[in-house]
């Protein structure tokens, strides 16, 4: 049985692109909206790091950077062990709009996972990215 392999999300935001794409890929804006702390080498193959007040520390690899319109990274497969090699693949896409920019984010990966993993995976996920684009659409607009 096949199980879906990508989340897609796509949110419009009242904001240029720049401004969009500074609160994705520095470390204040991603400290902003997406954890509480954050380190980021922008470049392919980079470091970045995410840790949550009450939650984990995540490493994440740059993969993929086109200003302004595409940012890539990797990340652990959340619900499996720590030493898992495993990954999803995470990327932002910026398009211009007469309004703002529209952001669509696709995490792709989920279905080289087994049935249950990928239960835990693909729900958590697809609540957490429901939670976190919520959270970048207030920071933004507070700013």
């Amino acid at each position: 049985m096949g199980f879906p392999d990508r989340i897609d999300r796509t949110v419009e935001l009242a904001h240029p692109p720049a401004t969009v794409w500074e609160a994705l890929t520095t470390a204040d804006g991603l400290a902003a909206w997406f954890g509480n702390e954050a380190e980021i080498e922008l470049q392919p193959g980079g470091s970045a790091r995410m840790r949550w007040t009450d939650g984990p520390a995540v490493e994440m690899r740059v993969e993929r950077v086109e200003p302004p319109t595409v940012f890539g990274f990797t990340w652990p497969v959340y619900g499996l062990p720590k030493d898992d090699p495993r990954r999803t693949y995470v990327e932002f896409t910026l398009e211009p709009t007469s309004a703002g920019t529209r952001l669509t984010v696709v995490e792709s990966g989920f279905a080289q996972l087994p049935e249950e993993a990928h239960r835990t995976a693909f729900d958590g996920n697809t609540s957490g990215w429901a939670s976190e684009l919520g959270e970048l659409v207030s920071y933004l607009d507070a700013a």
